[in-house]
């Protein structure tokens, strides 16, 4: 049988920004219980009184506050070094049998350079390969057979040390790119091991975007 919590709680789930505000306790509790009333009667199949899915949504946002906040900004405040870097271009090539000797190629070639970027990652179908302007005339040479789906230019990275506790605590990339998504920033690209991700915006962005991160170090 559905309960009121269960169903105000399904319905939060399902809205990441109004959760995050909920938990924030800068939404009117009133207000938005009247606006869930009629779905909430639909799914329950009965009346529901708007006091009793406000009761719900403040036992909610008291949990969340913990949850969301407690364990996360422990871990937002013990991020290490952030390092910017511009000029870089996005490759993304289609999946082929002599995609890997290509990207041999190049990097075997790429490692005579210093002071350079560059990153790959592998999905299903397509490869992706990011690089410093200053050697894509290296992936136009060994990629030059290859076919290429995308690229993007003018991208500039931000790199972010993490502390351990990242790989035990649910939440923290989410936290970080519903602030990204606030001020407007498109990601355009994100590459990351256990205690560091990176993330590829364009260079109009990175300025904004390098503040909303660093901002978080001091929540």
């Amino acid at each position: 049988m559905k309960t009121i919590s269960a169903v105000v709680e399904n319905y939060i789930k399902t809205k990441p920004f109004l959760l995050s505000a909920l938990s924030q306790g800068i939404i009117n509790l009133t207000s938005l219980s009247r606006n869930m009333l009629p779905d909430l009667q639909q799914e329950l199949g009965k009346d529901v009184k708007q006091g009793a899915i406000v009761m719900a949504l403040k036992r909610l946002s008291e949990d969340l506050d913990f949850r969301l906040n407690h364990k996360i900004v422990k871990v937002l405040k013990s991020l290490g070094e952030i390092t910017v870097r511009s000029s870089l271009i996005d490759y993304t090539f289609a999946i082929s049998e002599t995609i890997l000797d290509s990207q041999a190629q190049m990097i075997a070639e790429i490692g005579k350079y210093s002071d350079i970027f560059y990153t790959s990652s592998r999905g299903v179908s397509e490869t992706n390969v990011i690089v410093s302007e200053s050697v894509a005339h290296l992936v136009d040479k060994h990629f030059g057979n290859e076919k290429l789906i995308h690229k993007f230019e003018n991208l500039a990275s931000i790199t972010i040390k993490l502390p351990k506790d990242n790989v035990s605590t649910p939440g923290v990339y989410y936290f970080l790119f519903q602030r990204l998504a606030w001020e407007g920033i498109i990601i355009n690209e994100v590459v990351s091991t256990s205690y560091e991700f990176t993330i590829l915006v364009s260079e109009d962005d990175v300025d904004v975007a390098f503040k909303v991160i660093k901002d978080m170090k001091s929540l």
